[in-house]
Order: structure tokens, then sequence, then C-alpha cells
């Protein structure tokens, strides 16, 4: 029961409502990263995306990963394969890819925008840019897609059900959205237990080489949903989260205790303007075109 409720977990692929390193035609390449339930090239979706970028940057190279042999295994990898496995399958496709050499602009859906991060952390070549995350949750999640308020039983019903297993090593290993779960009550658990988030979080210790190597972007932008019914809390979006011992109040980025000791070094890419917080008025990955254009294209130029 907990890992198929875990399973739904923001579950919805992209709507798309109505001086630097370049690729040889003077475009910078883009990498696309999907999220949850959704696949590379779902023509209603990030296949959609791919094409838009196409037609707004001529001459673009534009990668959609496909995590698996082909969309199916792609779809259920988002659900079943292991995080850290998906992160050095995708860091060793980009070190391969002849295109991307001269380095590239990143794009993550979702739980793609942590992902993606993982990759800027862990693998420096080729050269990431821009990483803009649309949607993604930076400091994990800890509740259900448009549950009807957190005052339902219900919901608490739910949550204690999923978090009584999501750090048992079996969930971790083979339930992606446990690799994710930040549970603030049970925070010894989340810290020991957690896969992959806790790590690039720098929850247990500091890897000194994630934190060079993240700085090294040029831009880190984080977009959240101001009506987002998926992702909870949707602070994670800009990578505050709920604080610690409780489960009602949030806290921002720039009040945790990451950004006060600069684990990853933000606080310092802060300072030099690299941190970008855009919002967006739709529900979980709605925007339109237009917003796309003006608040993102720039960034891929």
């Amino acid at each position: 029961m907990t890992a198929a409720l875990l399973c739904f977990l923001l579950a919805g692929p992209v709507l798309l409502v109505a001086g630097s390193p370049v690729h040889n035609n003077g475009t910078v390449p883009v990498v696309l990263w999907h999220g949850m339930g959704d696949s590379c090239c779902n023509p209603l979706s990030m296949g959609a995306i791919k094409k838009m970028i196409e037609e707004e940057v001529s001459g673009v190279y534009v990668l959609s990963l496909m995590i698996g042999q082909n969309v199916i295994k792609d779809t259920e990898n988002g659900f079943f394969m292991d995080v850290n496995e998906q992160v050095s399958m995708v860091c060793s496709q980009l070190a391969q890819d002849p295109k991307l050499k001269g380095g590239y602009n990143a794009m993550g859906f979702s739980q793609g925008g942590q992902f993606l991060r993982a990759v800027a952390q862990r693998c420096p070549s080729p050269p990431m840019k821009n990483l803009i995350s649309i949607g993604g949750q930076h400091q994990g999640v800890y509740g259900l897609p448009r549950c009807p308020g957190e005052s339902s039983h219900i919901c608490d019903m739910i949550r204690k059900a999923l978090n009584s297993g999501a750090y048992s090593d079996f969930v971790q290993k083979h339930l992606v959205q446990a690799q994710y779960w930040h549970d603030p009550l049970n925070d010894d658990l989340y810290r020991k237990y957690s896969l992959f988030l806790a790590d690039i979080n720098q929850e247990r210790a500091i890897n000194e080489t994630y934190k060079k190597n993240l700085q090294l972007l040029e831009n880190f932008v984080m977009v959240k949903f101001l009506q987002d019914t998926v992702v909870d809390p949707v602070d994670t979006e800009w990578f505050g989260f709920l604080k610690t011992g409780q489960a009602k109040e949030t806290e921002t980025l720039q009040e945790s205790v990451l950004y006060k000791e600069d684990r990853l070094g933000l606080a310092a890419m802060e300072k030099a303007g690299k941190l970008a917080f855009l919002a967006s008025e739709g529900d979980h990955l709605q925007f339109t075109r237009e917003w796309f254009n003006t608040h993102l294209l720039p960034y891929l130029r």
C-alpha cells in the first residue's frame, strides 16, 4: 500500500497551455529531463517543449533525455529506477555526446529538476551553463497531491502510511519518490536512510566537490507554481521546506541551515546574482508559451 501510494506523488506531465560555451552554429545546446509519469518524447508535453525551443532558437540542439531503451521503460524508470543510477546513466550519456562537449543549458521538469542538479554537482564535464528547475522539489516532498487539506484525518493517515515505509531499504532502492521523501518529523531517519536527497543536499557530510561544481553554474533558476496542487510543500520549488520537528510552518531557503552554513554554496551564488526565483500563476507544470518565452527563453539564448 505504501509503495503504491508513493507512486502517485507528483504525477502529471507538463501541460503547455496555449561569452559562454556554444554549439558550432552559435547556439548553446539544451538538455531536458522530464518529470514523473512523463517521458522524453510525449508529443503533448516534452515533445512539445522540445519543438517549441527549436522554433524559438534557430539551429539549437535539444536533447530530451530517455532513461532506458524505449519510451515505456523511460516512463517506468521515473517510478522505479534508483535515482543515483539514473544520474550516473545521464552523466555518461552527456559525456559521450560530441554535441555537448562545449557546454549546455539544462532544464528539468518536476523531479527532473533535482535530478539535473545532481548532474551539475556530480558531473561537471561537459559543463552545465544554466540550470532551470521548473517545479523541482529541491528539499523533497512531504505530502500528497491534491489532498483535501492538511487538517484532513485521511491525509494524515495516508502520510503516516507513506512515512512508515519510505526509509526502508527496499523502498528506498526501488521507488524513486521515496528517495526524495523528506519527513521533518523524523529528521534522523531521513538523514541516515535517504539514498539520494540527503546526499545531494549535504545532510550527512559536506562534499566540497558538490559545492564547487554547483557554483560553476552561471545561473540556477527555480520556478514555483503559485496554484500548485501536486507538490507539498510548494516552498520546496524555491528550495524552502517545512521547519524541522513539525509539519505546518515552512521556512525559506534563506532561513534554512543549509543556506546559513552555505553547505551547497547557494548563499555565495545568490550574492553573486546567480540565483533566480521565478513564479508562475498556474498549477503544477502549467504555463503559457508567452510566459516561457518571457521568463525562461533568455537563459537559453
